[in-house]
């Protein structure tokens, strides 16, 4: 097991450094890297507003992934030489899980925002937790969904790769004791018209995307939309790109109506209406689920470092023992079957999508 090696001691008002891992370049989903990002900032100016980690004010030292795995870790590497007391944040699966091997091996805690897959790590250990649940459990209420309105002949458009792949086996293990199948289409080898001749002949009542955002996604929407054949078809998108604004500027209506989760109660409470005010006001528009991620991050890390101090060892120590009201409810860690990190078990999860009437509204279609 990796020990953390001797921090200094301080005794003045010097810093205490955090890490943040944020894509906010392509290929990385830059939208979801501006709210995370938009969130751990207006955190971590509250915390030195109400006078810091025992008056001394946290820092946020910034860098960006990219969805590069490789560039994660060399950046958790960095940071960690940085003498941040603790690295958070990341959007991507598989970036999130390069860094928290990294971490993990580093002795530095990591505490993931906003990543889902089930296997962030490939061992149990005590330096990461995580607050976004696991896909295995947010793709389930998505099947649930499916099989509550009655569709059962569901067609996935996917790209490669082990998140797209792992998301598409717990459709199948959860519709196939129900009723229901699942048809595997591969997005980056059939054309969107090919792909809509695919799902004519295969009578399928629902298609969801398991790719990337804008390309290929958006010309699939606007294809399967153009297609009379398939006028009666449910397109979802269960990894939550509709979330972002971007969504509806490329595809306007034809984007309503596209079911995709989020990590957000029905209400929000008091807090969580405070939050998000501040949060919209920054970004400029209504903050995404990923922005209160990033803002319930940094109110855990806090709490762990009031409460155990901030050595490296004694904040992850703190995982089982932290227990906050964050923006979307109650938060505390504990291990979960079948997941090696700590979790949240778990965040509030819906079924949401935008509203054919007003697309810049969303509805909420399905809570579990």
């Amino acid at each position: 097991m990796p020990v953390s090696p001797p921090r200094a001691e301080h005794t003045d008002r010097s810093p205490v450094r955090l890490g943040a891992l944020v894509p906010l370049t392509r290929p990385g989903w830059t939208a979801a890297g501006r709210h995370l990002l938009a969130g751990l900032d207006l955190a971590v100016r509250e915390v030195n507003d109400g006078g810091g980690i025992d008056g001394r004010p946290l820092e946020l030292v910034v860098r960006d992934t990219a969805a590069d795995p490789e560039r994660a870790a060399a950046a958790v590497a960095e940071l960690a030489a940085l003498d941040v007391a603790a690295v958070a944040g990341e959007y991507h699966s598989m970036v999130a899980r390069a860094a928290a091997a990294r971490a993990a091996a580093l002795g530095l805690p990591f505490l993931c925002s906003s990543a889902v897959l089930d296997a962030l790590t490939d061992a149990p250990t005590r330096w990461v937790a995580r607050l976004a649940p696991a896909q295995s459990r947010g793709w389930r209420v998505y099947a649930d969904f499916l099989i509550g309105a009655g569709l059962d002949r569901i067609a996935v458009a996917a790209q490669p790769g082990v998140y797209w792949a792992s998301g598409a086996r717990v459709l199948r293990d959860h519709l196939a004791p129900r009723g229901g199948t699942l048809l595997a289409l591969d997005a980056n080898a059939l054309t969107p018209g090919a792909l809509c001749d695919a799902l004519a002949g295969h009578g399928a009542t629902a298609l969801l995307l398991l790719t990337g955002h804008p390309e290929p996604a958006v010309p699939l929407v606007e294809a399967v939309r153009g297609d009379r054949r398939l006028a009666q078809i449910l397109i979802g998108a269960p990894a939550g790109q509709p979330e972002f604004a971007a969504w509806e500027r490329a595809l306007g209506g034809e984007g309503a109506a596209i079911p995709f989760l989020r990590y957000l109660p029905e209400r929000l409470g008091p807090l969580g209406e405070r939050v998000g005010k501040a949060l919209g006001e920054r970004l400029g528009q209504v903050p995404s689920f990923v922005a209160f991620e990033g803002w319930d991050t940094i109110a855990v890390l806090a709490a762990a470092m009031r409460s155990h101090g901030t050595d490296r060892a004694a904040i992850a120590v703190s995982w089982p023992h932290v227990a906050i009201e964050g923006t979307r409810g109650p938060i505390r860690f504990s291990r979960t079957p079948g997941i090696e990190v700590w979790q949240w078990a778990w965040p509030p999860i819906q079924v949401v999508d935008r509203d054919p009437a007003d697309p810049r509204r969303f509805r909420v279609l399905h809570t579990g």
